[in-house]
């Protein structure tokens, strides 16, 4: 599937805001996959289908999560983390991605997790970075990841950590262990 197609199936999914923000998430993709060596078409088509099932209903999500075999411990946190597996299911089922590896990536955007590979670090940064987000933090995160892709990427889990603590909401235990296994890692 070329990017256009890609597009093309993604756009009747989103609004035109989400779509915005993927084309961003996309161009952003492809600069960090060429800056630290990752695929850059696994990178492209990850990102595009990253928020794939951004606006499926919850109870869609909740019943894909409970029959897949999903950790149903994920309906115990915020609906926001829903999108990321059902989307990397859906993208397989409904789009034909079988690429385990794109899966991944767009299984893994929103809570990573310990061992994240290239691709799906890029991912989650795009994510976070791409032009179109504005808040306290990422501008910081943005020129840490000109020079250290792990470094930006501790620096934005451990805000989403700070924002979730804040707001007195729980935190996905998978974004500890991602923020744990990144700096113990960089420790060595």
């Amino acid at each position: 599937m070329n990017r256009e197609q890609a597009l093309a199936i993604v756009k009747e999914q989103l609004t035109e805001h989400r779509y915005v923000h993927t084309i961003g998430v996309m161009e952003t993709a492809l600069k960090l996959a060429e800056m630290y060596g990752a695929d850059t078409k696994k990178a492209e088509m990850a990102a595009i289908f990253h928020d794939y099932a951004k606006f499926r209903p919850k109870e869609e999500m909740k019943e894909i999560i409970l029959r897949e075999g999903m950790p149903s411990e994920l309906l115990d946190y915020n609906s926001e983390l829903w999108h990321a597996p059902v989307g990397a299911y859906l993208a397989e089922k409904e789009a034909g991605i079988t690429d385990s590896e794109v899966l991944n990536a767009i299984r893994y955007h929103t809570s990573g997790r310990t061992g994240m590979t290239l691709l799906e670090k890029v991912i989650y940064l795009a994510d976070y970075i791409e032009p179109g987000r504005h808040f306290p933090g990422v501008d910081e995160v943005r020129e840490l990841a000109v020079s250290s892709l792990d470094k930006a990427l501790i620096k934005s889990v451990q805000n989403t950590i700070i924002f979730l603590m804040k707001k007195d909401q729980p935190v996905f235990p998978a974004t500890f262990h991602t923020y744990n296994d990144l700096v113990m890692k960089m420790e060595d």
